[in-house]
């Protein structure tokens, strides 16, 4: 059988993904923020709502075409590379090489926190219980990854399924004494407040899907069903999640409650507050999956593409990212055991919007220098799009800095710019490392890897390029004629 990764996905994995990576356990644990930030003006909180949810897509179509243009595993790695060059791209590999295992290792201590805590219901969890656990979860996660695509999808599709489910519960649960009837007739005083100073939270749609593009069956006509689809559930969802919280609790309740879905349950039915712990694990459990899953595409494109050792870019026989997974986890167990790294890590994630910037920059810039490269897909109202969504990005970067500066904001820069000590010498210079190749040699034996073997659509790729050189080539070196 073909070793490389093939496209399998279709348009109900990829509306899933997205309503997951969309969907997270902030919903059910503390959706008070926008809340308190919104002065307790409930119509303006729910506006803020409207705007998180409804103005992402604008971004989204501008980051379709990115993915839709290069359709190949991380995109949006891609365009950077193709738009800025080597070293901005390789800058953007730099920060994902820590992001990527920060948020797993975040996402493993939380889901071993909410596993561990039913076992001690009096006092905090200990510390060493939840870093053994969250370890062992790590290395589930990594194991599933090993063993290839059929296997990884048919967990995570559960873990989906279990996490879609719980919003479902909140949403349409009977409050108690009103009925159904209470969202309609019951305590609407609430709901009823005037709505002034119509602000909208302007958020910015990750490129999840961007990074498994190349997988995906059909990318023109898929990525963007799945976008037209996604959104509007996730919006509904969030609407009715929102609601069933206000027709329950007062505002202030909900600012002091901790965790405002188990708060609202146990008040509604109380037999079913269990769910709750129960769907926010789920909602963890799947978003490590496929946070797991995209990082090691980025990594694999990235060895592809000669900024990252070959041993990068090869698969095991289940056609697995085997390296780029076994290096996440590692990296996650480390930042698991030392657990200072995540406040720094977590500063990190400001230097995402900046990344965002520059993709639609790099789309201004090729529909400009490059009008004739083929783009089956372009956005209709372009240039509104496009300046909207570089705001929204700078916007999220400077508002944080000008609101809170910190010291962790100069140590993310330093962070940043220590990568160029190893562009520099193994990127701008070529350098090769012997002894790295040798071990490539050995590990390739050790884990049963190869390096993928070439599809019809990257032969075809090869062979125009091919072509288009030789033309080159003659034109340059053409004879004149002696008439």
């Amino acid at each position: 059988r073909k070793i490389q990764l093939k496209s399998v996905f279709g348009y109900s994995w990829g509306t899933s993904f997205l309503i997951v990576n969309i969907i997270g356990a902030g919903i059910f644990v503390a959706p008070k923020g926008v809340l308190k930030y919104s002065c307790m003006n409930v119509g303006l909180s729910l506006c803020i709502w409207a705007g998180c949810a409804l103005l992402p897509i604008m971004t989204s179509l501008c980051s379709a075409e990115i993915g839709i243009t290069f359709s190949h595993c991380g995109a949006h790695y891609y365009c950077l590379k193709r738009c800025f060059g080597n070293l901005i791209s390789f800058l953007n590999l730099w920060i994902t090489l820590f992001l990527g295992p920060g948020l797993a290792a975040s996402q493993a201590l939380l889901l071993a926190g909410y596993s561990i805590q039913p076992f001690y219901p009096s006092c905090s969890v200990p510390k060493l219980p939840k870093k053994y656990l969250a370890l062992a979860i790590l290395w589930i996660v990594g194991i599933l990854n090993f063993r290839g695509v059929k296997e990884w999808s048919s967990v995570a599709s559960e873990m989906e399924e279990a996490e879609s489910r719980t919003p479902s519960v909140l949403s349409f649960q009977k409050p108690p004494g009103g009925g159904c009837s209470m969202y309609i007739t019951g305590d609407q005083q609430y709901l009823e407040k005037k709505i002034s100073n119509h602000d909208l939270l302007h958020a910015i749609c990750d490129f999840a899907l961007l990074r498994v593009i190349g997988e995906l069956k059909k990318p023109m006509k898929t990525v963007l069903k799945c976008i037209f689809t996604a959104f509007p559930l996730v919006t509904i969802v969030y609407f009715l999640v929102n609601i069933s919280y206000l027709t329950v609790l007062t505002p202030k309740e909900i600012l002091s409650s901790d965790a405002v879905a188990i708060t609202r349950t146990d008040r509604v039915i109380p037999s079913l507050t269990w769910v709750i712990p129960f769907g926010i694990s789920a909602s963890l459990f799947s978003n490590l999956l496929i946070n797991v899953f995209e990082s090691s595409r980025v990594i694999y494109i990235a060895g592809q593409e000669g900024q990252l050792p070959l041993l990068f870019n090869m698969l095991n026989i289940y056609s697995s990212t085997f390296i780029s997974v076994l290096l996440l986890v590692i990296m996650a167990s480390i930042v698991v055991v030392l657990k200072n790294l995540i406040d720094l890590i977590n500063y990190l994630y400001i230097v995402v919007s900046i990344w965002s910037a520059l993709s639609m920059t790099g789309i201004l810039k090729l529909r400009y220098q490059k009008p004739n490269l083929p783009r089956p897909y372009k956005v209709k109202v372009f240039l509104p799009f496009l300046l909207a969504a570089i705001a929204i990005s700078l916007c999220l970067v400077l508002i944080p800095l000008v609101k809170s500066p910190h010291m962790y904001y100069i140590y993310v820069c330093l962070f940043i710019l220590s990568g160029l000590r190893f562009y520099i010498p193994l990127i701008y210079f070529k350098l090769r490392l012997l002894w790295f190749e040798k071990m490539t040699c050995y590990l390739q034996l050790l884990f049963n890897i190869c390096i993928p073997e070439v599809s019809d659509e990257q032969m075809s790729e090869v062979e125009v390029g091919t072509v288009k050189k030789k033309n080159s080539l003659l034109k340059t070196h053409q004879v004149p004629n002696k008439d």
